[in-house]
């Protein structure tokens, strides 16, 4: 975490009000901007609404992730 509470930027975090795992790509303002760990859309969170994933979350949301681009293949 920085001074301000906000993690660092190429951290791995979780969105608990969305409830998304992204990794800290920048910080605007009192925001921080977050992205998909495999890459996709940004989206903005509250410092205060962010904690360090642990490595069953962060599997689940790459599990969940490829299961989505897969399109129903198996």
């Amino acid at each position: 975490m920085s001074d301000k509470g906000a993690p660092e930027v190429g951290t791995l975090t979780l969105d608990v009000k969305s409830g998304r795992v992204g990794r800290v790509m920048d910080h605007l303002g009192s925001r921080v901007q977050l992205r998909p760990p495999s890459g996709g859309i940004e989206w903005d969170a509250r410092p205060e609404d962010l904690r360090p994933v642990d490595t069953s979350e962060l599997l689940a949301a790459r599990v969940a992730e490829r299961n989505a681009n897969s399109g129903g293949r198996l």
